[in-house]
Order: structure tokens, then sequence, then C-alpha cells
């Protein structure tokens, strides 16, 4: 009995005090200590409020940073693989264009080509096919309708080629242009250009002839295009004159270059 009095007691009490809380704010005896409740505690609640949005949003940020770190790197796999495909794509067409050239100047009925890649160019080309694509020693290197050198050492998987430029080049040539042609040798030279020697002085020859090679070495066919005159050095106190010549293109820019197959 004892102990359900006191808890009667702090219930009657309570329901007392909440009455008389009720009559109060019926009467707006409460506004008061209201404002001030509201003055006191609203900067906390803002403060709270604030520093609530302010986690929200590094946490926000942290996420969508790490979301965005993915998404760029997926972006750049993506880009990489488009990249390396266009190149692949692009490097197909070209070597299928170059086919297509290298067809229409020399009739693959009349010649059997064998495509090869340049792989390296110091003194001698090397290109990408040796003995087990047929290729062989003394046969001759085209561009198009150009003459690029001659196949001086093979192996099985590459083949090694010396060019026109080479010092020990050595081509039976001649030149053609408006006011007639001239015959004569064409050397190579160390840099850029060549030498066309053993011209008669009675020969015509000018700056901006086309020089062709003979075909008397038997791996070179007649009417392949060596390079084009720049100049000519005509001395009448010697036997013959000479001429230096310059190749069309620049063996560097090649892709693709073509070996005649005997």
């Amino acid at each position: 009995m004892d102990k359900v009095v006191p808890g009667l007691r702090i219930f009657l009490i309570l329901t007392f005090s909440s009455f008389l809380i009720f009559i109060f704010d019926f009467f707006n005896l409460l506004d008061i200590p209201k404002k001030i409740s509201f003055y006191v505690t609203n900067p906390i609640s803002f403060g709270v409020y604030k520093t609530n949005q302010n986690v929200s949003r590094q946490f926000y940020f942290i996420f969508a940073s790490r979301k965005a770190s993915q998404e760029n790197k997926a972006l750049q796999e993506q880009l990489g693989q488009l990249l390396s495909e266009n190149a692949n794509l692009n490097r197909q067409l070209a070597q299928s264009q170059a086919m297509v050239s290298q067809f229409q100047h020399l009739d693959p009925k009349t010649y059997n080509l064998i495509a090869a890649h340049p792989v390296g160019l110091s003194r001698y080309l090397k290109i990408d096919k040796g003995s087990d694509s047929g290729i062989k020693i003394g046969e001759a290197v085209v561009f198009e309708e150009n003459f690029v050198g001659k196949v001086t050492k093979v192996e099985r998987s590459g083949a090694t080629v010396q060019t026109l430029m080479d010092p020990d080049s050595k081509i039976a040539a001649f030149s053609q242009g408006l006011e007639g042609r001239a015959k004569g040798v064409l050397l190579g030279q160390f840099g850029t250009d060549l030498l066309m020697d053993k011209i008669l002085h009675e020969e015509q020859v000018k700056v901006g002839d086309l020089v062709y090679s003979e075909g008397t070495e038997g791996y070179l066919p007649r009417g392949l295009i060596l390079g084009k005159v720049i100049q000519v050095m005509d001395r009448q106190n010697e036997v013959f004159k000479q001429a230096k010549v310059k190749p069309v293109f620049d063996i560097g820019d090649l892709d693709l270059v073509f070996v005649i197959e005997e």
C-alpha cells in the first residue's frame, strides 16, 4: 500500500501539472516562456541543421568524386581502345590504298609483288619480310613505279635493302625530258642527292627531267623512276658531263614497300 500511494501521488501531480499547463496555454499565459525558449533553442537547432547539411554535402561530394573518378577511368580506357582501333583501321586502310595504287602502277599479272613494312632505316633499309615469305637476295624493292633499292641480305623474317642513296649503289639510267634524253650511270652518294655520271655532252639533260632505270641489271625492270634532275654540271674540258638527281620521295615516309619476286 505504501508503494501504491507514492505512485498515485506522482500521477496526480503530473496530471495536475499538465492541466495547469493546458489552462495557461489556453489563456496565452505561456507566450513569453515560449518566446524565451525559442530564442534560446533556435540557434542551437539552426546550428545542428547547418552541420547536418555540411556533413551531407561532404558525404555527397566524396561519393560523387569517387563515382566521377571511376567513370573517368572507364571513359579513358574506352577512349584508348577506340584510338587503338582507329589507328589499326587507318593502318589497314592505308595499306589497302597502297596495294591498289601499287597494282595500278605495276601490273600484278606481269610482276609478283610481296608487300613488306619498313622497320628501320640507317645506311640500309630493313623490312619485315624474309625467306619465309619467299624473298631472295638481288630482288628489287619498289614503291608504286619508283625504285627503292635491292635486297642484299635475307633472314627468315626480315631482309636488308641497299637503297639508291647507298655509296655502293650503281644503276644504268636514262633521263627523259621535253628536249630529249640522255644515258648515264646513277651513283649513290652520301647525303640526300644522287649523281648521274657518264653523260655524253651532245645528249640533252635539263633540270626537272625524270631519271629512269635502263633495266640492264637483270633484277631491275626498265622504266622505274629513280629521281629528278636538280642540277646539270657541264664541263667542256671533261669527257662526260654530270647531273645531280634527287629522289622524288623520302624513303623514311614510306609505310609499305613491295619486293618484285623473281
